[in-house]
């Protein structure tokens, strides 16, 4: 089983709920379980392993139902809110009355209902599905869902519309400008840019000279101190970290916090927070992805052999959104920053040994499940243990902002 999460986005640009999507192994192996149905509801077992917490906070999720796992009577025993549940069907559920009198059975427990990839033409057919629904998801690139939203407005203004796989901003605005979209989905929100500004704001310059320090094979670490110093938010924050490993001693200064810390620890925290920081004013789905971009591709680093890079691994996932915090062509933004060839190579040039695990990354975050079969296959990799190293992941991500 393998499983990932795509943000929805308001208006704003605010992450307000996700789409859970899974894959089983033996579909992800060979072509014979393409077809395969399953009673049980694969992303709900999933969550509720884990905990809601860990994939969605208090946002809406939702999760996907097929024809037989609609019936599963998972009620009793889910354990998650039903306002923060969002189940979702497609155009495989038929309109018959065994699958609309189960939805009717949902809706009255309080959970809420999706739909997708319902096409023009069947809106008349599915008319009594439709009046379940809260959600409905257009797909920008095949249809036009200016057409959908106009006939939804008039025939089933209780539906919430949703624009699906959008791929560039101006995409975005021209929907925005057009209005009547609760949420938003789809790339755009990470397409690089070709060009932008190409000067930093002073405080990030403190950022970027910092990060450049630590990531040295050896770097002193007062002069690290002097630059935290220069960020009282950047000080308080290192002084609560410290202040959990050394409850008994009476911290005196950035220096001494610095030292308390070490080389390594100290490197990883500014890895992690300094970037945060930098990527203060962009939506927060943004650092999200670079941090689990991070830490999911140093847990793969072994799987992929190259468990001796994991820290090079950490950084290129890290920093795979640079582009996006520079406003800046990613090969221009990396000049910033001084990281390994490699790392550069695999960024910019998408070659040089790390390049395959950035890959791999790209294809898990969309849910290309045959793409990340093929890698897989081809890696000999084992599907649970790279489903193992994303729950990691996101179970760190959760105790990171926490």
């Amino acid at each position: 089983m393998l499983v990932t999460l795509i943000p929805l986005f308001d208006e704003n640009m605010t992450v307000k709920a996700y789409s859970l999507f899974t894959q089983k192994d033996k579909y992800l192996m060979n072509q014979e379980g393409q077809n395969e149905v399953t009673t049980a509801i694969e992303g709900l077992d999933v969550i509720q392993t884990m905990g809601v917490d860990t994939f969605a906070g208090s946002k809406e999720i939702f999760v996907t139902l097929n024809l037989l796992s609609i019936f599963t009577k998972f009620e009793d025993e889910c354990g998650i809110p039903p306002e923060q549940l969002v189940f979702l069907i497609d155009n495989t559920l038929p309109p018959e009355d065994i699958y609309i009198n189960r939805l009717r059975e949902i809706k009255r427990k309080g959970y809420k209902l999706a739909i997708r990839k319902l096409e023009i033409r069947q809106y008349q057919q599915y008319q009594e599905i439709l009046k379940l629904m809260d959600y409905m998801f257009f797909d920008y690139k095949k249809m036009d869902i200016s057409r959908g939203r106009l006939f939804f407005t008039k025939q089933f203004p209780h539906i919430k519309l949703c624009a699906g796989n959008l791929d560039t901003r101006e995409s975005f605005e021209k929907l925005k400008a057009q209005g009547g979209y609760r949420y938003y989905e789809g790339p755009f929100y990470r397409v690089p840019v070709t060009q932008g500004q190409h000067k930093v704001v002073p405080l990030k310059v403190n950022y970027i000279e910092l990060l450049n320090l630590v990531n040295k094979d050896d770097y002193e670490l007062k002069y690290a101190a002097d630059i935290i110093t220069r960020d009282t938010a950047l000080a308080i924050s290192l002084l609560k970290l410290v202040n959990k490993f050394a409850r008994n001693s009476e911290i005196v200064s950035i220096k001494y916090a610095a030292a308390a810390l070490g080389q390594k620890e100290l490197r990883r925290w500014i890895n992690t927070v300094v970037t945060n920081q930098l990527y203060s004013n962009k939506p927060n789905e943004i650092t999200r992805l670079s941090l689990l971009r991070a830490k999911f591709a140093e847990n793969l680093a072994p799987f992929f052999g190259l468990a001796m890079q994991a820290s090079e691994l950490f950084l290129m996932g890290l920093f795979s959104v640079v582009d996006l915090i520079f406003e800046m062509p990613m090969s221009d933004a990396l000049e910033k920053l001084k990281l390994s060839a490699q790392i550069r190579d695999a960024l910019v040039n998408h070659h040089g040994g790390l390049d395959t695990v950035y890959e791999f990354l790209l294809c898990y975050e969309n849910a290309n499940w045959q793409e990340v079969a093929d890698i897989l296959n081809y890696q000999h990799i084992d599907a649970q243990d790279v489903y193992e190293a994303y729950m990691q992941s996101l179970g760190w991500y959760r105790d990171l902002i926490t």
